[in-house]
């Protein structure tokens, strides 16, 4: 309209496309996105195929032989399929992780996890056992991860939310580095 610069106006939830959650998301009196230790957003990552599950149990992580040294995981699944039609409709039975799934994980001593939709919980919950447990250990969680074209194995991941000071959540921007291509 004549004006000297493109300017985008943006009026959104924090919770949409790629978006981390912050602790207070689900446990009261904890802290906001601005308050996550970055530490836990840059490292070390495996991202584990567990396509062919309806959910993330302890049972089928125990089974998917994740290194015992593995601190941050990203889980590919069937969700992953979903991104191939982005108008597609909500899906309700996305691939989540269960409450003793979100047990095993705090109990490996993971710092991140990250999921290819956009819930790491099941959408049908009346508790947010999962989301509670995950986040109430001060593990990072990031949701809508696009992992089509990831295999699994070790890379380097670098996820960082939009700095929103005292929110429940934000918009982030993941990449991961396959440090074998890039040698």
């Amino acid at each position: 309209e004549g004006g000297v610069a493109n300017v985008t106006k943006l009026t959104a939830c924090v919770h949409f496309g790629t978006h981390m959650d912050a602790p207070m998301h689900f446990v009261d009196g904890a802290g906001g996105i601005d308050g996550i230790d970055l530490n836990k957003l840059v490292g070390p990552a495996c991202v584990v195929d567990m396509r062919g599950i309806k959910e993330i149990t302890s049972i089928e992580l125990k089974r998917a032989e994740i290194p015992a040294d593995a601190k941050r995981i990203l889980f590919r699944t069937d969700n992953s399929e979903l991104w191939n039609d982005l108008g597609h409709e909500f899906y309700e039975d996305f691939v989540a992780i269960t409450p003793d799934g979100a047990s095993w994980l705090v109990d490996r001593g993971v710092v991140f996890v990250g999921i290819d939709y956009l819930s790491i919980e099941t959408y049908h919950t009346t508790d947010f056992a999962t989301h509670k447990t995950i986040l109430g250990a001060g593990i990072a969680v990031v949701e809508g991860l696009d992992l089509r074209n990831v295999a699994p194995g070790e890379y380097q991941l670098v996820c960082l939310p939009v700095k929103l000071a005292d929110r429940d959540g934000a918009p982030a921007r993941a990449i991961l580095i396959d440090e074998k291509e890039s040698a």
